[in-house]
């Protein structure tokens, strides 16, 4: 959520004529997150959040937008997008795709507790179920190819440690067969600056940018790697269960979802560790922009091989 594209107050004032939100107060760039350019937007009806979106194409959005509102009509707290006067959810604004959604309340617990992990267990149980009903379908674009490629593409400008690691799990990930796991709609990017909370009690789901259709399991797996982390990226274990078996008292993981645990959630850590890479060596410009480390989900990725063993106990409930 960076500013990449500026809007001018007049601009911004031409673009609501189009909906029934009644006149712009205050508007607001907002500096976390990589991908969009958001804003809060307030009005004489209520508050909104603005997105532009950098890369997406308006042919695209149907997916994202559509299961935003599903999920928001079928009891999870997602921002519902707002339709303007002709009924349509996506505009163009500055020469980009644009939409605005409510404005959920609350703030992201960025220190969280088994308390926290035990509702986003929850909320993602509920979302894999309802998402069984969603009638659009979008591959993982960060999927199995997109590895390869920006794996490929990002060997040669590693240090031949990085190097090595990086082959050494790109090989093992491509051994693995996931397709016989179950399938359905997942976040795929459920960290914890896409959750907010109103006094411990989750309040909405945000930033569904990634969602897609593929192993129901491999969406726990990237959630718990930022939720149950300790500072050198090794698992929280008492935060972890909390989730596991929070998710599983809703829906139970098969025995092939339990024996594929331990590389999915060193999966979960290659897919954020490549994205890292090719952000701080193909960086975006921007009016103001946010980078994450890559280093971290490196160490992520080290401590998933080196508990490997003990990751199973996480669902015995």
């Amino acid at each position: 959520m960076s500013v990449y594209t500026s809007v001018s107050s007049s601009e911004l004032d031409a673009f609501l004529q189009n909906y029934s939100l009644g006149d712009l107060v205050n508007y607001q760039g907002i500096t976390a997150g990589i991908e969009n350019t958001n804003y809060f937007v307030d009005t004489a009806n209520g508050q909104y959040v603005l997105t532009l979106f950098e890369t997406l194409k308006t042919q695209e959005l149907p997916f994202y937008l559509e299961l935003m509102a599903f999920l928001n009509e079928h009891g999870i707290p997602s921002a519902h997008p707002i339709a303007d006067q002709t009924g349509n959810y996506a505009r163009t604004l500055n020469g980009k795709p644009a939409t605005l959604f409510q404005r959920l309340q609350g703030q992201s617990a960025l220190e969280p507790d088994a308390r926290h992990c035990e509702s986003i267990g929850l909320a993602l149980a509920r979302l894999h179920m309802a998402g069984q009903a969603f009638r659009l379908r979008q591959d993982n674009v960060r999927g199995a190819a997109w590895r390869q490629r920006t794996g490929e593409q990002l060997l040669p400008l590693l240090n031949p440690e990085d190097s090595e690691i990086l082959q050494r799990e790109l090989t093992g990930q491509a051994e693995q067969n996931y397709q016989n796991l179950p399938q359905g709609v997942i976040h795929a990017d459920l960290f914890r600056d896409n959750a907010l909370f109103i006094a411990n009690k989750l309040s909405g789901l945000l930033d569904f940018y990634y969602a897609c259709n593929d192993c129901l399991l491999y969406d726990v797996a990237i959630t718990l790697n930022d939720w149950c982390l300790q500072p050198d990226g090794a698992v929280d274990f008492r935060r972890a269960r909390s989730l596991c078996h929070a998710y599983q008292s809703l829906r139970r993981l098969t025995a092939e979802e339990k024996n594929a645990w331990p590389m999915l959630l060193r999966l979960a850590a290659l897919r954020f560790w490549l994205s890292r890479l090719w952000d701080a060596r193909f960086p975006k410009a921007g009016e103001i922009t946010f980078q994450k480390d890559p280093d971290e989900f490196k160490q992520v990725l080290l401590q998933r091989i080196a508990e490997q063993e003990q990751l199973h106990v996480l669902w015995r409930c």
